[in-house]
């Protein structure tokens, strides 16, 4: 048990009428009787001493991820990365570090194809190189860590550059995590960042940029099976570019970057001959400057669409992309697909919460009303988080799906403190408050922790019907499985493909059949 977890134990054991004096006596109890034995001593002080060693680790190795890729592109190159290993006690470990690549791309097949290590992989990688080692691992890890990190020079300027970009790319997955599931607030967090680095550390360029997103071309299919919709673009655009659609016949080169998988970087347009122009009423002798098309790739390597920037909209004479912004443009793509499937998750999980709550309240009308948040971080340091009210359903079939939802802060609803603790201590939660009684019940992610909650209102019944609690605690069994299911689906690096837009919207009906495709196997389990 947390803290929070012994603290809310504690608080049903005594009931909520306990006086005092009872509250001491039992403390007492507990100190006095309460006994850990050397082996359970000894046992708890390793976890904590083998968690503590890990986390040390993983921020060693985070930190020396961050110098290597100093322009926050989210990614290093695994060859460049191999060959300053090759040279590692003068080259003397070769076969140690051919083993280990083999190993690493045996465990993430796309490598061999794209080449690139997230910090994940590029941890991963350093583990298995020391794995091979004779010797101490701690002690292999450490001297790697040391010969990487002198390896790399970077000046005050560079270090300050990253800083801040990373800074900034923090802020659109942030937008992510607080807008109440808005890929509209991700949209402005990505065209701000992108804006600000322009004017920051590409000699302050005048910028347009814009995300497209492929989609299987049902309107004009002789014109090639996919296609790039225009889904949001910088506000001086959007009369251009917004809700355009470009087909694979048309003039661009945003395909080729599709089909690619790689950045393409156009830097005079005014020569390329094979650039489309949005903007029609910019004059044919103004269409100059700088074009990059980035491919966004979803956690699978799948492309799903693209992000262009241009300097088009700049009259001075340094209108060309350097390096150093090419590959945090990179950056920010990975940023926004990071983002933007997050969104999709969430959305996903709401779609089931629906689907198990229509399941649920044929078989328990005695459940008056059902409030779905999900939890929030908070936005300063004096909030840790926040609920955000998403879902209203009750038990007349009404189901109200906020369009703008509510933010629920502690200090400002005391009344509500109960869904706080439910978060602080990731278990069910029973009270009564304001004439009605309460079963709140957390949504735990695949580490445990809350990031959902069903706030579950039975009026003025204590307790449900005996087989309307069965069918209750089986609904949200099945929920939690499923939603596990649905978190489970993102994050592994696989095979790289296209996707369509059109599956992010299968994958939300695939999350409520989800919920029954569970109830189902449940079900044969009892016959």
């Amino acid at each position: 048990l947390n803290l929070p977890q012994f603290v809310q134990l504690m608080e049903v054991f005594v009931g909520e009428d306990v006086s005092p004096p009872t509250v001491k006596r039992l403390i007492s109890f507990i100190r006095e009787e309460y006994k850990q034995t050397e082996e359970e001593k000894m046992e708890q002080l390793e976890k904590i001493h083998h968690i503590s060693h890990l986390a040390q680790r993983k921020l060693l190795l985070e930190a020396l991820f961050e110098k290597w890729d100093n322009n926050a592109s989210g990614f290093l190159n695994l060859e460049e990365v191999d060959a300053v290993l090759s040279t590692f006690k003068e080259g003397m470990e070769e076969e140690a570090f051919k083993k280990a690549k083999q190993h690493l791309c045996s465990r993430y097949p796309q490598l061999s194809r794209v080449g690139k290590l997230s910090p994940k992989a590029f941890q991963t990688f350093l583990e298995l190189v020391a794995s091979e080692f004779t010797g101490d691992e701690d002690e292999t890890i450490d001297n790697l860590v040391e010969f990487l990190t002198s390896s790399v020079e970077r000046s005050d300027t560079e270090c300050l550059r990253g800083l801040t970009r990373r800074k900034w790319l923090h802020s659109i997955q942030q937008a992510a995590e607080t807008s109440g599931v808005s890929v509209e607030a991700v949209y402005k967090a990505v065209f701000k960042v992108l804006s600000q680095d322009a004017e920051a550390h590409g000699d302050n360029k005048k910028i347009s940029a814009y995300i497209a997103l492929l989609e299987e071309n049902q309107l004009s299919p002789e014109r090639g099976q996919t296609l790039l919709r225009y889904v949001a673009c910088t506000a001086d655009d959007a009369p251009y570019v917004l809700n355009q659609i470009l087909y694979k016949d048309m003039k661009g080169v945003s395909f080729t970057a599709v089909e690619e998988g790689k950045p393409i970087h156009v830097p005079r347009v005014q020569f390329h001959g094979n650039i489309h122009f949005w903007n029609y009423d910019r004059p044919v002798e103004e269409r100059k400057g700088s074009l990059l098309v980035l491919p966004l790739h979803d956690a699978h390597w799948r492309v799903f669409g693209i992000l262009g920037v241009d300097t088009l909209r700049n009259q001075c004479e340094k209108t060309i992309f350097l390096t150093h912004e090419i590959s945090f443009y990179q950056g920010v793509s990975h940023a926004f697909s990071k983002a933007y499937h997050h969104i999709h998750t969430l959305e996903n999980v709401l779609q089931m919460a629906v689907t198990a709550l229509d399941w649920l309240y044929p078989r328990a009308p005695s459940v008056h009303t059902v409030i779905t948040y999900l939890v929030e971080p908070g936005k300063d340091k004096a909030c840790d988080y926040a609920m955000r009210k998403m879902i209203t359903t009750d038990n007349t079939g009404q189901k109200e799906i906020h369009s703008s939802p509510v933010l629920l802060l502690r200090k400002e609803n005391l009344l509500r403190d109960y869904l706080f603790k439910c978060a602080d201590s990731s278990v069910v939660i029973r009270t009564f408050v304001c004439q009605e009684h309460h079963i709140v019940v957390p949504l735990r992610d695949l580490s445990g922790q809350t990031f959902g909650i069903f706030d579950i209102s039975i009026g003025d019944h204590q307790e449900l019907p005996p087989h309307e609690h069965k069918d209750l605690m089986k609904t949200l069994k099945m929920a939690q499985a499923a939603c596990s299911e649905i978190l489970k689906m993102s994050p592994e690096e696989t095979e790289p493909t296209n996707v369509l837009e059109a599956e992010h919207a299968a994958n939300s009906r695939h999350a409520g059949i989800l919920f029954h495709q569970f109830m189902l196997q449940d079900l044969r389990k009892c016959v």
